[in-house]
């Protein structure tokens, strides 16, 4: 059974934000209006967040791809009055938009703020009812939204290596994010596999956790060099 898991290198990282519009097209995030905006109701489900690296005066700033980490240990489960999130054998923090009753109590427990509630029925106006991916459901308005890691592209990924008689192998299952990366910033694998690219780069000294000190162990890993925010990285097992 495979743990999914991502990589990402700052290094190589240049805040394009393809990652973001990729995932906004692919998952059929709506795009709020100015009014909605400026209450803090933005939906998205992967932003890139400025973080300082160093000290006063050798200050410099790193930006961040981040998705919902589909944390290992995450505090999100735990609160959810009616199951409507929960984590898949495959290591996937997945949300049931059907089930969710809008309580957000997992909103406030995820430290990455990566939840989401609709305020709004979404609109989708005109010729953007044609752009919208029929294998992603529209969410109504009241329920909690989030990262899947394109969820649906593993379905679709299994049914074909199924079609053709084989096991699922590296590179069947890749997120939209990581696909569009022009510069092959962002890896996706099978984290309990020692062979796979991603298990290597996490092993890597340049290899941390997001707040890792939480023990929320993220599957979401990022390389870098030097110090970050004040303090070494330090090697992690995946």
């Amino acid at each position: 059974m495979p743990r999914w898991g991502m990589v990402v290198d700052l290094t190589k990282c240049t805040a394009c934000q393809a990652c973001v519009v990729a995932c906004q097209t692919e998952n059929n995030v709506p795009c709020v209006e100015p009014e909605q905006a400026a209450l803090g109701r933005i939906i998205s489900w992967l932003k890139v967040l400025p973080e300082i690296k160093g000290a006063y005066p050798r200050i410099s700033m790193q930006l961040m791809p981040l998705p919902c980490l589909h944390c290992d240990s995450p505090p999100c489960i735990r609160v959810c009055p009616v199951g409507a999130t929960g984590i898949t054998p495959e290591g996937v923090v997945r949300q049931i938009f059907a089930r969710c009753i809008g309580c957000r109590y997992c909103t406030n427990a995820c430290p990455y703020t990566r939840r989401m509630f609709n305020w709004y029925k979404p609109n989708f106006p005109g010729e953007l009812q044609q752009a919208l991916n029929p294998d992603v459901t529209v969410r109504p308005k009241g329920v909690v939204e989030k990262c899947t890691l394109c969820h649906h592209r593993l379905m679709q990924a299994k049914e074909r290596a199924r079609a053709e008689g084989r096991a699922l192998a590296e590179g069947d299952y890749v997120p939209a994010c990581v696909e569009i990366c022009p510069a092959n910033a962002m890896y996706f694998g099978d984290l309990d596999d020692p062979d796979s690219k991603v298990a290597g780069l996490a092993r890597s000294p340049r290899a941390f956790r997001y707040l890792e000190d939480l023990g929320t162990e993220p599957k979401v890993i990022y390389l870098t060099e030097g110090e970050w925010a004040g303090g070494k990285e330090k090697p992690r097992q995946p």
